[in-house]
This record gives structure tokens, sequence and C-alpha cells, in this order.
């Protein structure tokens, strides 16, 4: 499936970041994966492999629900063989159901964990368990049904981004949520989402956008939707600074932060939005209000 192109794509690129800022922190981490495709747990392995110089003296858990099919340990051997002996690698029978007990089991708890799951809904109790590492990250996957952000945020998720993949063939959409405490992983994030493979027949939709149209995956996202995100914002909340925008794009668009001062100038020129200081560099103090200029053409 196309999707299964992209998830496996961002968890390379998310694990590619994540593992040696948690063999930094701590002298014990844990990997958890129940993703129905086999290709996203060789994948990840593949990874681990590369950062066997940094693994000495530590201790990587991996963990993988075998919700990939009988092969899955015969496709996995030849990689698990070229990992250091500080990679513990244990293939566990069932479904994502099985994770909070999984997790118990290896004593995931209090030590950096990153978990990628792919689920029919977003069950409490595979969340919380999700949540008790120190610090934890999440990749969900879950049917294009209902926001995933306030569950994750419920169980202990303080930053929280999502994104529905819409697949050109009209398969079933899907929806990815990530969760994290740390400002950097979300960063990261946000710039896999935007670096996977453009031609792997996905295109993205913010669930945050009020149009709620389609976005093609590029390095420089058409910024239609986030223009129109931050007025909506601007709305809401009232005059923002733009280090206040930058924040809110980070945190509840699919788009970077870094995308937020194009967006702005569009609408600064379009006059949908006003700046005061009128004029100087769009620094983070400047103060945006929304209000469109009389007889300005809108391109939000």
């Amino acid at each position: 499936m196309a999707t299964d192109t992209v998830l496996r794509e961002l968890l390379v690129r998310q694990l590619d970041h994540w593992l040696p800022g948690a063999l930094h922190r701590s002298r014990r981490a844990t990997l958890a994966l129940s993703y129905p495709d086999p290709d996203a747990a060789e994948a990840a392995l593949r990874v681990v492999a590369e950062f066997a110089d940094r693994l000495r003296g530590r201790r990587l858990t991996v963990l993988v629900l075998a919700g990939g099919g009988p092969d899955l340990p015969a496709r996995l051997g030849p990689v698990e063989a070229t990992l250091p002996a500080d990679v513990a690698v244990h293939l566990v029978p069932g479904d994502a159901s099985r994770l909070p007990v999984v997790l118990k089991a290896a004593g995931a708890a209090g030590a950096p964990l990153l978990t990628m799951v792919d689920a029919a809904a977003a069950e409490p109790a595979l969340l919380a368990a999700a949540a008790t590492g120190r610090p934890a990250e999440l990749l969900l996957t879950a049917p294009a049904s209902a926001s995933l952000r306030p569950a994750l945020t419920d169980a202990g998720f303080p930053l929280v981004t999502e994104v529905e993949l819409v697949p050109a063939d009209g398969s079933p959409a899907r929806r990815v949520a990530f969760g994290t405490g740390l400002e950097k992983s979300l960063e990261a994030f946000k710039d896999a989402l935007w670096e996977v493979d453009e031609f792997a027949g996905v295109r993205y939709r913010d669930p945050e956008d009020p149009a709620g149209g389609l976005l093609d995956i590029a390095l420089h996202p058409e910024p239609g939707p986030l223009r129109r995100e931050l007025l909506a914002e601007l709305a809401r909340s009232g005059p923002r600074t733009v280090t206040e925008l930058r924040r809110h794009t980070l945190t509840a668009t699919v788009y970077r932060a870094a995308d937020t001062v194009g967006a702005l100038t569009s609408l600064l020129h379009s006059g949908a939005v006003r700046r005061d200081p009128e004029h100087g560099r769009l620094g983070g103090d400047v103060l945006i209000t929304a209000g469109p200029a009389e007889g300005a053409r809108s391109t939000a």
C-alpha cells in the first residue's frame, strides 16, 4: 500500500533522529513496533545496525509484535545477525492490544521509549503504556475517522501533531499522530513529513485546515492551508506575535515552524492581516492582527 511506504519512511527518519538522543540520555532504551507491514520492522533494524558503534555500554531492547505474518522471523534473522550484542530483539506473538503487557515485561518504563503502532482505535491502555517512557514518543496510525490528538494529550504526550494520508488510488485514508514531550523531536517529525518520497502516491490532509484541502508532499509545501489556519487562529485568539504563531504552526498544523513567516508575508501582502510595527524585519516580537485592509484581495 502507498501509505505503508510513507509510514515506513517516517519511522526510519524518526528512529534515525531518536536513537542517538536516547543512547546519549540513558544506558537503556526501548523501541516497540506493532505494525502489519513486515518491511517496517526490517527497516527499523537496519537503522539500529547503523548505530552499532554508539551502542557500546548501552542496552537497546527492540520489541516486535509479530502481526507482520509468519515469515517475519525469517526476514528479520539476517538483519538481526548484524546487530551488536547490546541489542536484544524480541518477536512477540499478537497485535497492538498486547503492547501494555509486553512493555511492562520488558521494563520499558522510566527510560527512552519510541513506539510505532497501528491500531483500530486509540485505546487508553495502549497509549498509557506507550507514555511510560522517560521520555516517551509515539507514532500512531489508525483509520481516518476521528482526531487522535485528545487521546494522546490525555495519555501524557504534551506535544501532538496529526495528519491524514490520502492515497491517490482511492484506497482508505489513514490518520497518523505523533506524540512527544520534546520540541526538537516534534520538529524532526515535521521535517520528516515533508522529506518522504513525493512519488509514493499519497497526499496529505491537515485535519485543522478549515477547507480540508489536499497537499502534495514537497520540501516547500503549498501554503494555502497554513494561511487559512493562521487566520483561523487569529480569529479565535486575537493578536499574536510571530513567535506565538510559529509555535502554533509547529504544534497545531502539519507544517513546520519555519513555514510560518512565508505564510504571514503572503497574508500581509494581501492585506488579510496587519503587523505592529508596520515596517522592518518580521521578527518574533512583531504583533500580527487579523483584519483585511480595505480593498485588499485575500489570497488565503
